[in-house]
């Protein structure tokens, strides 16, 4: 099969995908005014309801002591990239629809203080949350930025890790927010993302039967498809591995990926 009938494809129209990025912002939008109004309540927040594969339970208990709780009731993530990234002292990583800001303190902690974690977002009211939260955690090695993963508002070279947490299936335009990843990571920079992948044999009619675009499953990709979409830009040492299953034939997967260094 050729690399070209193999790449992800955009068959919907401008109207379409306006209308699914308006449909996600929105369901996220929500998600953290639930968190934010519940934090003033008597109880704290309660987490945002999710299914168990889904959310701060994917990550250890001793992760997630010490973070604000408002954080962790924000997460609605399918794994835990930060693991996989194997984030090392001093880098610079950037977390692709960072949300309440959970990976981005959590990364911060692992790149300590002479390395940075930055958070791009597209929802002001998750970003209002990240924000508060880095405050009540004191991290002083973050920064949060708002825009879309589409168009990463970054200069090229300038992190050594992108990492994202069912995000990317999400987009609306896949190919660009592979070609801004790739851009935006210095030479010998990797990808450490958790995001939802189908099974090669389902049609994208199958996936959308198993879950709507906003709940993170009829806008993945296949194996076949993650792949040469990231090879399409230039990626080289490309694993994608399945964790565990959200749906019939959709599964939670960890990508990982290098850009080269010449």
């Amino acid at each position: 099969m050729s690399e070209q009938s193999t790449a992800p494809s955009d068959h919907t129209d401008h109207t379409d995908h306006t209308d699914l990025r308006e449909t996600v912002r929105r369901r996220y939008a929500a998600a953290a005014v639930k968190v934010t109004e519940g934090s003033t309540a008597c109880c704290g927040p309660a987490p945002v309801e999710v299914d168990e594969n889904f959310g701060s339970t994917l990550y250890p208990a001793a992760e997630r002591a010490g973070l604000p709780t408002e954080a962790v009731a924000a997460s609605l993530g399918c794994g835990n990239p930060t693991a996989v990234a194997e984030l090392r002292e001093g880098e610079h990583v950037l977390d692709l629809g960072s949300g309440g800001g959970i990976d981005v303190l959590l990364s911060a902690r692992r790149v300590g203080p002479t390395g940075k974690a930055y958070g791009l977002d597209m929802t002001e009211e998750m970003l209002a949350l990240a924000l508060a939260n880095a405050e009540k955690a004191g991290a002083t090695n973050v920064e949060f930025l708002k825009g879309t993963i589409e168009a990463i508002p970054l200069p090229a070279n300038t992190v050594d890790v992108v990492i994202s947490n069912c995000v990317i299936n999400l987009s609306v335009d896949k190919p660009a927010v592979f070609t801004e990843t790739f851009r935006v990571l210095g030479p010998g920079g990797r990808i450490g993302v958790s995001d939802i992948v189908a099974d090669d044999t389902l049609t994208p009619e199958q996936r959308a039967e198993r879950g709507d675009y906003a709940g993170c499953i009829a806008g993945a990709l296949s194996f076949t498809e993650y792949r040469a979409g990231l090879e399409a830009v230039g990626f080289t040492g490309i694993d994608i591995t399945p964790t565990h299953p959200v749906a019939d034939g959709m599964h939670s997967a960890v990508i990982r990926a290098t850009k080269p260094r010449n």
